[in-house]
């Protein structure tokens, strides 16, 4: 079996959803799509048709890789972490030391990154470099323009 993947409760409760509605809305409208192309006739040139078929293909591969996702999901609640060190699920602080400026991170599951709200996933190379490192601590991390250096401000689990 596939190893587990951490993912935080509300990025778990997030793919549930999205689950939910590719299932109960989703993969039936594709199915009464299709019967409706169908009954406009020749199927070889049916746009119709085909285009529906593609959609049906997209809608039950990305239930497949949902359900396989949330089976090998480790769910980690970040308020029932007590750590002084960052560890998955922190919101992490970090001062620019060239910038002069605070950033916010916090650090989450491959699926539920998304750096424009601020959540960075485990493996990219931010989030594996701040893993086990303290406030007051500097941490150097090589980004594609060079290297960061940061000091963690603060550690927050919530």
């Amino acid at each position: 079996m596939d190893e587990s993947v951490p993912m935080t409760t509300e990025g778990h409760q997030r793919l549930q959803d999205e689950l939910k509605q590719l299932v109960r809305f989703e993969r039936p409208k594709v199915v009464q799509d299709i019967a409706e192309a169908r009954s406009h006739g020749d199927l070889s040139e049916n746009a119709e048709y085909d285009a529906a078929k593609d959609r049906q293909g997209f809608v039950e591969g990305r239930i497949k890789e949902l359900n396989h996702k949330i089976a090998v999901a480790q769910v980690i609640d970040p308020a029932s972490i007590k750590s002084d060190k960052i560890v998955f699920g922190a919101k992490v602080t970090l001062f620019d030391i060239d910038t002069e400026k605070e950033v916010t991170y916090q650090i989450v599951g491959v699926d539920e990154a998304d750096i424009k709200v601020g959540k960075i996933s485990i493996s990219s190379p931010v989030g594996r470099a701040l893993v086990g490192h303290k406030i007051d601590e500097e941490v150097s991390i090589n980004v594609p323009s060079g290297v960061k250096v940061y000091e963690v401000t603060d550690i927050e689990y919530s």
